[in-house]
């Protein structure tokens, strides 16, 4: 008999077996890579001030940029090892971190006014339930900055091999999938922005149409707005 296989238990062991390689790398991705540009873009659209869930934090580093700019911020990640990491070195009061499910957020009903989730529901084995536990823990009104990885990404690799039938761990959705799958969850979209490889050149691509800049990018973010 196959053994059962555990989408999220599964991923839980691989971002453990990862902790270390990602802590040495995420300082430099939100100060100056590919994560400068998300934290000022969710200021844009939710001030200083507000409560913020930063799902799939990783090592926290990203829920301490957040922090430091004026928020109160709980961090969660599905990898222990992360947690431990983000809890001996960053956490303090008004900034903490606990370890969960995405799909099973360990917060009541209407908890948070913001939600920051940087490529962390093609981690979820069906991103529709990640969407609903956002939703459920959002205040009305309330904004989630969402990022997935766009079409030239070469993380998407970790889904290759689902086209041999191998059991995969990751979603790898377009941007317009997740567009489109939050306006059928019942989020209303606000604004979206690209992050690009170097080589793009954002001034030649600003005339073109949204679908296209999409096509383009490393990354989309999108801030979504939870409907009253």
């Amino acid at each position: 008999m196959e053994p059962t296989f555990n989408w999220h238990q599964e991923a839980a062991k691989q971002w453990d077996e990862r902790a270390e390689f990602w802590n040495q790398r995420s300082q430099t991705m939100w100060d100056e890579g590919s994560r400068k540009t998300i934290i000022p873009f969710l200021k844009n659209h939710l001030p200083p001030g507000n409560s913020v869930a930063d799902l799939g934090c990783g090592d926290g580093y990203g829920s301490y940029k957040l922090y430091k700019e004026g928020y109160e911020v709980t961090g969660v990640d599905l990898s222990k090892d992360m947690i431990e990491r983000a809890v001996k070195r960053l956490q303090t009061e008004g900034l903490a971190f606990t370890q969960g499910d995405l799909t099973k957020l360990p917060f009541a009903s209407e908890s948070f006014d913001g939600i920051m989730a940087v490529n962390s529901l093609e981690w979820i084995e069906v991103p529709h339930q990640g969407l609903e536990e956002m939703k459920r823990i959002l205040r009305p009104g309330g904004k989630l900055c969402i990022g997935i990885l766009g079409p030239t990404a070469m993380p998407r690799i970790n889904s290759y091999r689902r086209v041999y039938g191998e059991k995969v761990i990751c979603n790898t959705m377009m941007p317009w999938e997740l567009a489109k799958l939050a306006e059928e969850t019942g989020w209303k979209y606000t604004e979206g922005q690209g992050v690009y490889k170097r080589g793009v050149d954002e001034n030649q691509i600003a005339h073109l149409d949204e679908d296209l800049k999409q096509s383009l990018t490393f990354m989309w973010i999108f801030i979504f707005e939870k409907q009253n």
